[in-house]
């Protein structure tokens, strides 16, 4: 199973279209997971083209992004569970934010955005991953978004560009 992972679209803001490197991974993946701050249903629109999408809203999405998603919610994949957030709020570090928001749940991964800083590391055995942002790089070298590919194994990657 391939599961495209992005967050932090800022769409129109940071850019008109999804970048031609995410583009290419759509067509092969099985689920798509946004991480929150689309800014507008119409990123939605296009991802739900190419798999069943997944998704949280964010601090920069409105009242229509909100009605449509959750703040969060865990997903089951392949028998795989991940919580997905953006991880928004005031005080503590994102990262804080994100392990206390599922502090009550057995998962094997939490995804979620807001830093825009890709991310990968453990926190006890649980996973967490940040894919980075498609559109908005701030100070890093590239725009970046993730992978995660389940089999016998949860393997996520980084997908960095320019």
């Amino acid at each position: 199973m391939k599961i495209v992972v992005l967050s932090d679209t800022h769409m129109p803001k940071k850019a008109k279209h999804l970048p031609d490197r995410l583009l290419k991974e759509l067509p092969d993946a099985d689920h798509i997971i946004h991480a929150g701050d689309w800014q507008t249903l119409e990123v939605y629109d296009h991802l739900k083209t190419f798999a069943p999408v997944h998704g949280v809203y964010g601090n920069v999405d409105g009242e229509e992004i909100e009605s449509q998603f959750p703040y969060k919610q865990i997903l089951e994949f392949e028998g795989r569970r991940i919580g997905l957030i953006h991880g928004h709020g005031e005080k503590k570090t994102t990262e804080k934010r994100v392990i206390e928001a599922f502090e009550d749940e057995e998962l094997d991964l939490i995804i979620f955005g807001h830093s825009h800083l890709p991310l990968v590391r453990y926190v006890n055995k649980m996973m967490l991953f940040n894919p980075g942002s498609v559109t908005d790089k701030r100070k890093l070298p590239c725009f970046s978004f993730g992978i995660i590919t389940i089999d016998e194994d949860l393997h996520t990657e980084h997908v960095f560009y320019k």
